[in-house]
C-alpha cells in the first residue's frame, strides 16, 4: 500500500510508501553541461551509499520521528529473535514457506512502477502472501516474509529511502507476526490448523478474516503513526476513508482470505491464484490513471482541461442559484531568472513550493490549476470582488514571506518569490462566459505587470465591457494594487502593448512597489520588463 500527502514540506516523511516509497529528491546540479554529464549509478555503487551509516538521511529526521523509526526495527529484531527460539523447523513448513515467498515475488515485481509515483493510498498486495504465512506457518515465518518482499521491490520495482524501507519491514513484520500469534489463541473448535467442514469451514475462514484485519491495520497505523508525526496537520481519515481507500482495502483482504483458504487445501493450487492477482491488480491501476490525468505532474494541482471542466460546472451552478464565483490569475515574477540562475531543477522546486502554498491558503472548495508555464488559475467559489481581492492579498503576502531552499542541504541558499495577481468576478445574479472571465482576469494580470509586479489588480466593469465587445486595441481597465504604496504613487503610460500582442494605446493604474523575485546569490539580473 503507498500512503502519501498531498500537503507536505521538503524532506517530509510523508512522502512515505509502506511498501517500497518515493525516491529522495535529486541532488540539484550546478549547470545544464553538469546534467549532460551524468551517469547510470551501478548497483555496487548504491549498496555502499546504502552501508555509509553516516550518510543516512536518518540523521536528519526530527528527533521524535528518528527515535520512533529506529524503535520499530529493534523492537521487530527482539520478536523474530523470542519466535525463532519457539520454532520448531520443519522441511515441509520450509517448502510452503518458499512456494509463497516464490509467488508473492512475483506479485511484487509484476507491481507497475505508476503505483509507487502516485499521491493517496493505492494497494500492491503485498500483504496477501503474508497473510498465508502468518496463517499456515509458526509467527516466524511471518516475521520473515517481509524482508525478501521489500528487497525485492527495492531491486527491481521501486528504489526506497533505506531507513523507509527498514521501518516498513519491521511494521509489516511485527503486525503479521501478531496476527500470527492471535490466530494460535483462538479455540481449535473455531479456526485451528485446518479448515474442516461445514459450520467450522465458515468460522475458519472468519477468524482469518479477523486475523488479516489485525495484522494489516496494526501494520497500517504503524505507518500512519510516522505519517503524522512527521507533519501533524495530515488528516488520517482523508487517507484512509475514501472509496479508493476502502476498496482497495475489501479486496485486498479478500484475496488474502482466498488465497490463504486455497493454500490450506491444497498447495499447489496458490500457483492458479498468481494470475488472479496480477489481473486484479490490473483493474484497481485504473484510479491511478484517472487520478493521474486530472493533475499537473509537477505541482500535483488540476491541470487545465480538468481545471476548466470544474470551473464550468461551478459557474453554470453560480447562474443557477443566483450566488457570485471569482477567478484569479496568478504569475511568477521574474520566473526565468531561477531557471537561468539554478537550473530546471530547482525551478520545478519553486512551482511545487507555490503549488503548495495555494493549495493551503485556499478554501477547501475552491479549484486551484496550473494554467502554464509559471501560471496558475485559481476558480473562488461564493467569492464577490471584494472577496477574491482579500484572498489573492493574502496569497501574495504569504508567498513574499516564502523562501524556498534550492537543495535539501543544509544551511542551502533559498530563492525568495514574488507574484503577480489579475482577479475579475462574476457578481451575484449575472452569467458570463469561462473565457471572458479568463480574458478579463488576463489582462488585470498583465496590468499587474506592467505597473511593477508584486501586486494584486482587479479587471473593471469598463475592461469587461470592452473584451465582450471585442476590442482589438489597448484596454483601459481598473488595477487595484492592493499591497501597494500607501503614497497612492501610480503610474500612467502609453504602454501600448496588450498581452494578446496587439498594439494599441492604454493605460493602466497601479501603485508601483513591486520588487519581482529576490534571487539569493543570484548571478545575472533581468530587466524590469521581462516576465
Amino acid at each position: 500500500m503507498v500512503t502519501t500527502s498531498g500537503k507536505m514540506s521538503y524532506g517530509s516523511y510523508t512522502q512515505l510508501v509502506i511498501y517500497g516509497e518515493l525516491l529522495p529528491r535529486p541532488k540539484n546540479l550546478a549547470s545544464h553541461q553538469e546534467r549532460w554529464q551524468m551517469r547510470t549509478s551501478p548497483p555496487t555503487s548504491r549498496l555502499r551509499r546504502n552501508l555509509a551509516v553516516t550518510s543516512w538521511q536518518w540523521w536528519h529526521l526530527p528527533p521524535l520521528l528518528r527515535w520512533y523509526v529506529a524503535t520499530l526495527p529493534a523492537a521487530a529484531l527482539v520478536v523474530i529473535g523470542v519466535v525463532a527460539a519457539y520454532t520448531e523447523w520443519r522441511i515441509d513448513d520450509i517448502a510452503k514457506f518458499l512456494l509463497l515467498l516464490a509467488c508473492g515475488t512475483i506479485s511484487v515485481v509484476s507491481t507497475p512502477r505508476m503505483m509507487y509515483g502516485a499521491g493517496g493510498v493505492n494497494m500492491d498486495f503485498s500483504s496477501i502472501w503474508v497473510l498465508p504465512t502468518a496463517i499456515l506457518l509458526p509467527p516466524i515465518y511471518a516475521a520473515l516474509v517481509p524482508i525478501p518482499l521489500l528487497i525485492a521491490m527495492k531491486l527491481f520495482v521501486h528504489h526506497g529511502v533505506l531507513h523507509r524501507t527498514v521501518f516498513t519491514i519491521a511494521a509489516t513484520s511485527l503486525g503479521y507476526a501478531g496476527a500470527s500469534l492471535v490466530f494460535r489463541w483462538i479455540p481449535s473448535t473455531f479456526a485451528g490448523g485446518h479448515v474442516g467442514s461445514g459450520m467450522h469451514a465458515f468460522t475458519w475462514v472468519a477468524a482469518v478474516a479477523a486475523c488479516e484485519v489485525v495484522g494489516g491495520r496494526v501494520h497500517h497505523f504503524m505507518i500512519l503513526g510516522a505519517v503524522k508525526i512527521s507533519d501533524p496537520r495530515v488528516r488520517i481519515s482523508k487517507i484512509d476513508w475514501n472509496r479508493e481507500a476502502i476498496q482497495g482495502l475489501l479486496v485486498e483482504i479478500d484475496l488474502g482470505v482466498l488465497i490463504t483458504l486455497a493454500v490450506a487445501l491444497s498447495p499447489a493450487l496458490v500457483l492458479v491464484a498468481v494470475p488472479t492477482v496480477l489481473l486484479v491488480r490490473r483493474f484497481l491501476v485504473f484510479p491511478v490513471l484517472m487520478a493521474q490525468s486530472r493533475v499537473d505532474s509537477k505541482t500535483g494541482l488540476l491541470n487545465v482541461s480538468t481545471w476548466e471542466r470544474e470551473a464550468e460546472a461551478e459557474l453554470s451552478r453560480a447562474v443557477r442559484t443566483g450566488s457570485s464565483v471569482s477567478i484569479a490569475l496568478v504569475d511568477i515574477d521574474h520566473f526565468k531568472a531561477v531557471n537561468d540562475t539554478y537550473g530546471h531543477l530547482v525551478g520545478d522546486r519553486v512551482l511545487k513550493a507555490l503549488a503548495d502554498a495555494l493549495t493551503g491558503q485556499l478554501r477547501g472548495y475552491d479549484k486551484a490549476g496550473r494554467f502554464g508555464g509559471e501560471e496558475f488559475v485559481l476558480l473562488l467559489a461564493q467569492a464577490t470582488e471584494e472577496d477574491a481581492c482579500g484572498i489573492a492579498e493574502r496569497l501574495r503576502k504569504y508567498v513574499g514571506d516564502m523562501a524556498v531552499p534550492v537543495s535539501d542541504a543544509p544551511g542551502s541558499a533559498c530563492v525568495r518569490l514574488t507574484i503577480s495577481i489579475g482577479v475579475t468576478a462574476m457578481e451575484a445574479g449575472h452569467a458570463r462566459d469561462l473565457t471572458d472571465m479568463l480574458a478579463a482576469a488576463d489582462s488585470a494580470l498583465y496590468q499587474a505587470k506592467q505597473a511593477g509586479r508584486n501586486r494584486v489588480s482587479v479587471a473593471g466593469h469598463d475592461l469587461d465591457a470592452e473584451l465582450q465587445a471585442g476590442f482589438g486595441g489597448g484596454v483601459v481597465g481598473r488595477a487595484n494594487g492592493h499591497g501597494a504604496n500607501s503614497s497612492g504613487a501610480s503610474r500612467n503610460g502609453t504602454a501600448g502593448a496588450s498581452r494578446n500582442g496587439t498594439k494599441g494605446p492604454g493605460v493602466g493604474h497601479a501603485a508601483a512597489n513591486g520588487t519581482g523575485a529576490d534571487l539569493t546569490g543570484a548571478k545575472r539580473s533581468v530587466s524590469s520588463s521581462e516576465r
